[in-house]
């Protein structure tokens, strides 16, 4: 989740800092490696250190040329789940029914839609936070264990 959530939320601060920059005019390779390394650190913290060599990774993610934004996917999709398994634990009766009743709907509805029957709504900030609170307790436990 660390990965789907954390990482992708920074793939996007970097798509959105280079593209916001971009409109300024071209930008150099080694701007964009320097945007990179300086939302990395942002985002990884002190604990992981970047080698020489990391200022590059950019370049293999080929969402960033193909399909630009496309991450916040990962990190969506991810809450989303989580969210949803936040209600399964307080659920009394009923969350299974509505659980297979929303996936045989596949791409046939917006997720709003979908979320509803669980008392869900993507468009409050709630939302997020119950998504990031499982995994927040998550790393809690991975804490716990150190």
């Amino acid at each position: 989740m660390i990965n789907t959530v954390v990482r992708q939320i920074a793939f996007y601060t970097f798509e959105r800092k280079l593209h916001t920059e971009r409109r300024n005019g071209e930008l150099t390779a080694d701007r964009v490696c320097e945007i990179w390394m300086e939302v990395q650190r942002e985002s990884l913290g002190p604990a992981i250190e970047l080698k020489p060599g990391y200022e590059v990774f950019w370049a293999y993610i080929p969402h960033f040329i193909h399909s630009p934004f496309y991450v916040y996917a990962y990190a969506f999709g991810d809450c989303l789940v989580n969210s949803l398994y936040a209600v399964y634990e307080r659920a009394n009766a009923g969350f299974a029914e509505r659980y297979l009743a929303m996936l045989a709907a596949g791409g046939t509805k917006h997720h709003s839609e979908l979320l509803a029957p669980f008392g869900l709504d993507a468009r409050d900030p709630a939302f997020w936070q119950v998504g990031l609170g499982v995994i927040e307790g998550m790393i809690g436990e991975l804490e716990a264990l150190g």
